[in-house]
Parts: structure tokens; sequence; C-alpha cells
């Protein structure tokens, strides 16, 4: 039987670009949103037009509580579960050394793993992550853990094992010969991908082909690595690793991998051009379901590149204020026409709730110098932490929005649950000018937002129940 929810509604609808995502947004402050037994939407309008067929339909009255599409993160780090806020001493390369590589040697032990995975899930959940993009374990057994621990509770995720074959002594556990690191990669597909265009109309758990960055691999795994994806790249796989996250001169990633490659720019190496003067040695990785997290340090060249084959970005802005890494430029890489999703990397990142996300995202670029910065719309926003995320992920036929047909994915804050996010929401100053107004408050409503505020997360009409709950 169709349940209608009722509540604040906002959400972007149709399929708009980011500049186009204002003219895009739809506010129902008194809304429903009816879900079939499927868990596709219905309708989606002001209650005061429910249709008469749905008279009888079962109502979940959310009062004065914003419904929002499901939040989508596209860059997250499973073996960095525990990992938030560690202290490395230093930027990226340091922190990895120090923190991060003895982190994640440590699921290796598999009853670690299984907490690992269900405090995971149980985290997504808390956070309205309805769907993430997720660099896992190099362990299969953790890996396993996390794919059974995500079907069980009904949560989207896309992950693979990340892939080491070179590296420090603090990552020595973590890599793999060359060889190896191939069998494995295709064993997880095996085993969790879904291959038929039926089964996959249906999934929600999918694999992705994830090295690390450019300094974890060499050309010989890359040029494998672009045969495997090429494979299997008909049948829905995916692609993600980090791009251009660090610039300290000389000793950071970005001039350190390309010194390593000898190559033009830091995308080459994933475009199938990591010989040394970005000469041609495999297949390219890029494409419509590929996502390059960070971003940050991109030439032009690099955000045509990416727009031109349809893959994404992965922008994070959290990590990069945590590590030091700089800020994505937005203008820049909004006029190349690439896709930019959002992105925690947690524990690079030490936030999880995707609004707060995107307040650290409005922050970052208000502050750009002179004629780079720009103050984000709240529809931009929103578009970047739902719609953009969908794209990104192949997926806005499915997700993303509250359009009739797609699956009902979405999220309930309750103001009433932290007093300071009520009264301001209560006793803030309302323009005179409803579309200002309406413009104002979801502003406020996503950049106050904090975890405690959302109660209830729902993938496919379905509501999500954390461990701890059940327990």
């Amino acid at each position: 039987m169709t349940s209608v929810h009722r509540g604040h509604i906002f959400h972007i609808a149709g399929s708009p670009l980011v500049l186009n995502a204002k003219d895009a947004l739809v506010e129902f402050p008194v809304g429903g949103l009816a879900v079939d037994d499927s868990g596709e939407i219905e309708w989606c309008g002001e209650w005061a037009d429910l249709p008469p067929a749905m008279a009888d339909a079962t109502v979940v009255d959310h009062g004065d509580a914003f419904i929002f599409p499901g939040f989508i993160d596209t860059h997250m780090h499973f073996p960095q579960v525990y990992c938030g806020d560690s202290y490395g001493g230093g930027q990226l390369l340091e922190w990895l050394d120090h923190c991060i590589f003895p982190s994640e040697t440590r699921l290796q032990d598999p009853e670690f793993a299984a907490h690992a995975a269900v405090e995971w899930c149980d985290r997504m959940i808390e956070a309205g992550t309805t769907t993430g993009l997720v660099f896992g374990s190099q362990f299969p057994a953790a890996q396993d853990l996390l794919f059974e621990t995500a079907r069980e509770r009904g949560l989207r995720i896309i992950s693979g094992r990340t892939i080491h074959t070179v590296g420090p002594d603090t990552a020595r556990a973590l890599i793999t010969s060359e060889d190896d690191a191939i069998e494995l990669t295709r064993q997880e597909i095996e085993k969790w991908h879904p291959f038929d265009a039926e089964t996959q109309r249906h999934a929600l758990q999918f694999v992705a082909v994830v090295p690390r960055f450019g300094l974890a691999v060499t050309t010989r795994t890359l040029e494998a690595l672009g045969e495997l994806y090429d494979e299997y790249r008909e049948r829905g796989l995916y692609f993600t690793t980090h791009l251009n996250e660090n610039a300290r001169p000389g000793t950071g990633e970005v001039d350190s991998t390309k010194a390593m490659y000898e190559v033009d720019t830091y995308l080459d190496i994933y475009d199938g051009k990591f010989l040394p003067g970005s000469k041609t040695g495999g297949k390219s990785l890029l494409g419509p379901r590929s996502v390059m997290a960070h971003s940050v340090h991109c030439q032009d060249v690099e955000f045509s590149r990416m727009a031109q084959t349809g893959t994404s970005i992965s922008h994070c802005p959290v990590s990069q204020l945590f590590l030091g890494s700089g800020t994505m430029p937005w203008k820049r890489a909004v006029a190349s026409g690439v896709n930019i999703a959002i992105g925690s990397d947690w524990g690079g990142g030490d936030e999880l709730f995707v609004p707060q996300i995107l307040n650290a995202c409005f922050k970052v670029h208000i502050t750009e110098p002179g004629d780079a910065g720009l103050s984000l719309h709240p529809a931009e926003l929103l578009f970047t932490g739902t719609l953009a995320g969908a794209r990104a992920l192949d997926l806005e036929d499915r997700i993303g929005n509250f359009d009739v047909g797609k699956e009902a994915d979405f999220v309930v804050i309750e103001p009433h649950r932290w007093d300071r996010y009520e009264h301001t929401l209560t006793h803030m100053v309302r323009p005179s000018d409803p579309t200002t107004e309406r413009d104002a408050l979801l502003f406020v409503a996503l950049m106050l937002a904090r975890e405690v505020a959302l109660t209830k997360t729902y993938v496919r009409g379905r509501r999500m129940e954390t461990a701890r709950a059940e327990a």
C-alpha cells in the first residue's frame, strides 16, 4: 500500500547543471512524498494537492521536519572508520605514514573488521548517507564483511579494495604483488558486482576499481587495471582514486607523482598516458562512472578532460582544510563543465554529515582570493550533496531527487531535536520576497543542521535501523 510522508520538502527537480540548480529548487512547506510498495516515488507535491486516489494511503506525519533527498557521499574510506582527527604531525604524506597505514592494517583481524563494518554502516545511517562511494579494505575478509553488512541493512554502497603495489614500510601489510592486486580485485568484482541489466536495476551494492593514488601503484599496475576495467566497463563497474590532492612544493603528492611518472599532468596516469612524456601505455580509466577525489590542484586541461569524458570530481572541503591541501577552484572547475559532487573523505575529513560538509564548502569558496571567491546559492549546495552525487555515480535515473519514478531515498531532519536549530529557524528574519525567503530558509536548514536532528534515514522507502537501535 502507498505511504505518504508529510513534512517540509526541499529537492532539486529534473536534471539541471549546478549553475541552474536555483531554478530547479522545489519547496513544499507542507508537502507530501508518496512512496509505493516497491519503494518508488509515486507523487510529490503540496499536501493540499494530494491526489484523490491516495486518500486511503498510509500517512507518516513528520510534522514540521525537513524532508531532503538522501545524502550522497562520493569519497569515503572504510578502513579509516576509527581514524577521524588522527594527529599526523604534518600534511598528507606524513599523516598516511603515521596514522592511516597502521590503522588500515588492523582490518586484517576479521573480528576487528566485523566490528568496523557494523560501525561504518551505523555511521552512514546516522548521518543520512544513503549512498556512499567507499575506498575499501585491502583484506578480502574485511571487504566481504562490509558488503554483507551493507546488504543486510539495505544501504547503497559502491566499494572496492584499496590497491597498493608499492609503498613505504608503514604500508607493508597493505601491499600486494602486481599479479595479486589484479587477481584479488577480479575476485571481488566476480563476487559482489551485479552484471546483468535487470540485476543492476535493483542492486544496492556495486564494485569499484580503487588504486589509492599514483604513488601507491606503478605503470605495470595501471596497465593491468586498465585492461581489467575495460573488460568490465560495459557491465557497470566503477573507478575511483585520488587526484591532485596535496601540492606542498617539492615533496607533496602532486610533484612526487609527476616526477615518479615523468608526466605532464597527474590526470594523465589515469588516462592511459602514464609513460614518460605522457606517452600512452594502456587504456584510460576515465568515464561516466569514474570519480576523482579532491582535484584541488588541477590544470585547466585536466578539468576539461574530465568534463569531456564524463568523469566527476568528489570535492572534499573538510578534508582539504584538515590536511592543509588547499581549495578546489570552484569557478574554474564549473566553467569546464565537469560535474562536482561532495565527499567527506572520512578519515582525512572529520565530518560524515553532508550538510556540515556543505557548510565547509560554502565557507572555503567565499574565502577564495580575489575574483575566484563566490557565495554559493543554497540550491547549489543541496544539488552538490544530492543530485550531483547521483550523476557522478551514474544513478541519476534512480536517485538524487523526488522526481516521480525514482527510488525513495530520503532523510528526515527534525528541528525540535536541537534547541539552537529550532529557535534559529523560528526567530530568523524572513525576507519579504517569497523566493528570497525560501532560499534563506534552505540556507539555514542546511548550514546549521547537525546529526542530532536527523532522526530517520530511508533507502528505497524503507527506514534504516542501526545496530545500536536494534540492541
